[in-house]
C-alpha cells in the first residue's frame, strides 16, 4: 500500500498515511483514461448549433431569369447554396455529442488517473484545509507553502464557500469537492492537493 506523508497548511509535516492499493496503486490504462477525457470533453458541448438550409433562409421565390435563351446557367432560386445570402449545403444542425460509459470504465479511469498522480509524486494530501475569512491571501499562501505546481487541483471534502471564494481569484486553481471528481480535471492538473477527510470519503466510496 503506498504511503503519503500530510501535511497542514504551513507545509509541515504533520503525520502520514497509508493510501488503498485499489484506489491510489491501480494500473494506468492509457486506453481508459482517453475514452474518460473524452467522454468528458463530448459531453461539455450543448450542440446547438444550426444553420438554415435552402428552404429556411427567407426569399428566393422568384426564378432569377428564365431558363433558356440567356446564355448563364440556369438557375431555380437566389437562395441556392452558390448564391450570395443563400442557404448553407450540409451544415450543422442541432445534435447530442454525448459519449456514455459504463460505471466499470469510469472506475477503472478515476483510479488510474488517481493513481498516475502518487506515482507521479503531484499528490499532496493537507490535513485540513480551512479559513475564517475569504481571504485569497491565505489560499496563496498556503499554495506556495506546499510547493504547488502552475494548474491546481483543490479537492474539498464538503462544500465550503470561504474556502471555495478564496481560491476563486488565483489563475489556475480549481476546486472541487470528492463527490465530484473527475478524471479530465485530475489530468490536467500539475499538482492535486486533497484534504485528508476528502481521501478518506473517496477511499470509503470506492475502495470496498
Amino acid at each position: 500500500m503506498p504511503e503519503i506523508k500530510v501535511v497542514n497548511m504551513a507545509g509541515a509535516e504533520v503525520g502520514a498515511m497509508t493510501l488503498s492499493d485499489k484506489v491510489f496503486a491501480a494500473d494506468v490504462n492509457g486506453a481508459v483514461l482517453h475514452a474518460a477525457v473524452r467522454a468528458y470533453l463530448s459531453n461539455q458541448r450543448q450542440g446547438t448549433q444550426s444553420t438554415l438550409t435552402r428552404s429556411e433562409v427567407s426569399g428566393g421565390g422568384k426564378k432569377p431569369w428564365r431558363q433558356k435563351g440567356t446564355g448563364r446557367a440556369r438557375q431555380g432560386s437566389t437562395r441556392a447554396p452558390q448564391w450570395t445570402h443563400g442557404g448553407i449545403a450540409l451544415g450543422p444542425k442541432p445534435r447530442t455529442y454525448t459519449v456514455k460509459l459504463n460505471k466499470k470504465v469510469k472506475r477503472l479511469a478515476l483510479f488510474g488517473a488517481l493513481s498516475s498522480k502518487v506515482a507521479d509524486g503531484e499528490m499532496i494530501v493537507i490535513d485540513r484545509i480551512t479559513t475564517e475569512e475569504y481571504k485569497t491571501k491565505t489560499m496563496a499562501a498556503m499554495l506556495k507553502a506546499v510547493g504547488a505546481g502552475k494548474k491546481t487541483l483543490v479537492v474539498l471534502p464538503a462544500p465550503d464557500a470561504k474556502v471555495t471564494g478564496s481560491f476563486a481569484n488565483i489563475p489556475g486553481v480549481k476546486t472541487t469537492l470528492c463527490t465530484t471528481l473527475n478524471v479530465y480535471d485530475i489530468l490536467n492538473c500539475n499538482t492535486f492537493i486533497a484534504a485528508k477527510e476528502a481521501v478518506e470519503k473517496i477511499e470509503e466510496v470506492y475502495a470496498e
